[in-house]
């Protein structure tokens, strides 16, 4: 495995660059500084919001390319490249679903905010390690700006208590299991592969030039815009049935591990 022309690494979050206590390592960010010098692209491609991204990696926000809500908005140091809100069209459906479960707790995202509901008042101090920035309402229609994604959790499985629910919309919106607890809902064109191929078409970089790292259903499109793609060792069945090669688990410093030897190849070829 030859990391030596390796221009840009994407890397999912959850699961992923952040261990189970949804910390970044300090071996992370002395890497990170290693990237730099030699011109790398780091892409930080997550299911969470913008504004929760740049917390976590606060250090080197203003550095990095941000893909945030599962490709519905993409940003560098502030400026917006790509937004792409859910379309108005069976949002109060979905509403009325999720109304009729107590077992499903929404977050409703836009650009700035989350949106949780007054009924979920016993998850919110969860729900806001992922949307720290939240406001609640007990109806969308409270709701004055464009929703980019509307995210699902269940405390105990949702692939089975909430994706069979509302796969139904899947020919509208884009319906995809993204974490053992999460759906998210969001535009149908929106995707990580698709913010993924934009910024490498950007910068002109191509796939053979690229490294993907991921461990769910929401980073498989990622996964296929890279040459390099990697599943965690913590990934489910359906990555690591994509990916091209593995690496460690999230809390074993899996992304460090290939950061690691892309540096080394890095000094290997000058």
């Amino acid at each position: 495995m030859d990391l030596s022309q390796i221009k840009l690494v994407a890397t999912d979050m959850d699961g992923t660059l952040l261990n189970s206590n949804h910390e970044v390592s300090d071996l992370f960010f002395n890497l990170f500084k290693e990237l730099k010098k030699h011109n790398i692209l780091f892409v930080a491609a997550s299911g969470r919001p913008y504004y929760s991204i740049t917390e976590k990696l606060d250090p080197i926000k203003n550095d990095i390319i941000i893909v945030a809500e599962n490709g519905s908005i993409v940003g560098k140091n502030g400026t917006e490249i790509l937004s792409t809100p859910l379309p108005n069209n069976n949002l109060f459906e979905v509403e009325k679903l999720i109304d009729k479960h107590n077992h499903i707790h929404p977050v409703f995202c836009t650009k700035h905010k989350a949106y949780f509901k007054n009924s979920s008042d016993g998850f919110i101090k969860l729900l806001t390690e992922y949307y720290p920035n939240y406001s609640l309402i007990d109806s969308i229609k409270e709701i004055d700006e464009d929703i980019l994604k509307i995210a699902l959790y269940n405390h105990e499985d949702a692939r089975k208590q909430i994706y069979p629910l509302f796969n139904r919309f899947d020919t509208e919106y884009k319906v995809i299991v993204s974490g053992k607890h999460w759906v998210d809902i969001f535009h149908i064109e929106a995707n990580k592969g698709k913010a993924l191929s934009i910024i490498q078409k950007q910068y002109n970089i191509s796939s053979e030039q690229t490294i993907a790292i991921g461990d769910y259903d929401n980073d498989i499109e990622m996964l296929l815009k890279a040459d390099f793609s990697f599943a965690m060792e913590n990934a489910n069945s359906n990555v690591k049935r994509i990916a091209k090669f593995n690496t460690k688990s999230n809390n074993e410093f899996g992304v460090e591990t290939i950061l690691e030897k892309l540096i080394e190849a890095k000094k290997a070829s000058v």
